[in-house]
C-alpha cells in the first residue's frame, strides 16, 4: 500500500483538497503504523485538537439554533451528539476504514472496523482540516455529516439514561443501580473507556466511551434498550 496514493484517493473521494497534504497524512497514520515504520509523527495530537474543535462546533451550533433550550438540555445534546457511535457514523459513511494507515499487527486483527481507532481517526481528520483550511471548513465538514444527527437529536429523545434507569429501579426498591470503570484502554489524551451497570453486585450490561460518562450512559442505554432485564427490575 503506497501512502502517496491513499491520501490522493482519500482526498479524491471526499472532494477535499489540502495545500498541505503532509496533515491529512499524518491525520491517517494510526500510531501502530507510525511504530512499524520507525515514523517520528501519527495522528493522536491531530486526534487532540479535532475533538476539541469537535466539541465547540457542535456546541456553537446548538447555542445559535436552540436559543430555548437550557445550558443542562444543551450538555445533554452535545453529549449524544458527540460521542464514538456518531463519529464511527461518519467514518463509515465516507469509508475511511479503507484509507487508515495501519500496523500489520493491527491490520491482521480487524483494525480498520476497530469503533475506537475510527472514531479516532474522523477526530484526526477534523484537526488537519482545522489546521490546513480554518476553523469555516472545519465547520463546514462536521456539519455536512452531523448536522442531521443534531436536529433529530434535539428534537427527540435525549433523556439522560443513567437518571431514567434510576427511576425504574427506585420505583421498586430503594436500592439502586451503581456504575464501576472496568477497563481503561488508550493514551493519556485519547483514552477509551468501558463502564458496567451493577444492580446487587449483578452486572446488567457494559458500555464504551471516550470519556466515563459517556461510557456510563451507554451502559445505561443498554439495559433500557434490553426488556427482559427492565422487567426485572421495574
Amino acid at each position: 500500500m503506497n501512502p502517496k496514493n491513499v491520501i490522493h484517493t482519500f482526498l479524491l473521494d471526499n472532494q477535499l483538497s489540502f495545500q498541505d497534504e503532509g496533515l491529512i497524512a499524518m491525520a491517517l497514520i494510526h500510531p501502530s503504523y507510525a511504530q512499524e515504520k520507525n515514523a517520528l509523527q501519527n495522528n493522536q495530537r491531530l486526534e487532540f485538537l479535532g475533538d476539541a474543535v469537535l466539541d465547540f462546533i457542535v456546541g456553537e451550533y446548538l447555542y445559535r439554533n436552540y436559543p430555548d433550550k437550557a445550558e443542562g438540555d444543551l450538555t445533554q445534546i452535545r453529549a449524544r451528539v458527540v460521542c464514538e457511535k456518531a463519529l464511527v457514523e461518519i467514518a463509515r459513511k465516507i469509508n475511511l476504514g479503507q484509507y487508515i494507515l495501519l500496523g500489520r499487527g493491527e491490520e491482521m486483527s480487524g483494525g480498520r472496523q476497530r469503533k475506537s481507532i475510527l472514531a479516532d481517526t474522523v477526530e484526526a481528520v477534523i484537526g488537519a482540516i482545522y489546521l490546513d483550511q480554518g476553523i469555516d471548513n472545519a465547520r463546514s465538514f462536521i456539519l455536512k455529516h452531523l448536522e442531521e444527527t443534531i436536529r433529530e437529536t434535539a428534537g427527540g429523545e435525549y433523556q439522560d439514561y443513567k437518571s431514567k434507569l434510576q427511576e425504574i429501579v427506585q420505583a421498586r426498591s430503594r436500592e439502586n443501580v451503581h456504575y464501576h470503570i472496568t477497563e481503561e484502554t488508550g493514551p493519556a489524551h485519547a483514552k477509551v473507556f468501558v463502564a458496567g451497570v451493577f444492580y446487587n453486585d449483578e452486572l446488567l450490561a457494559s458500555g464504551q466511551g471516550k470519556s466515563k460518562k459517556e461510557a456510563e450512559q451507554n451502559a445505561a442505554e443498554k439495559v433500557l434498550h434490553t426488556p427482559s432485564i427492565v422487567n426485572r427490575l421495574s
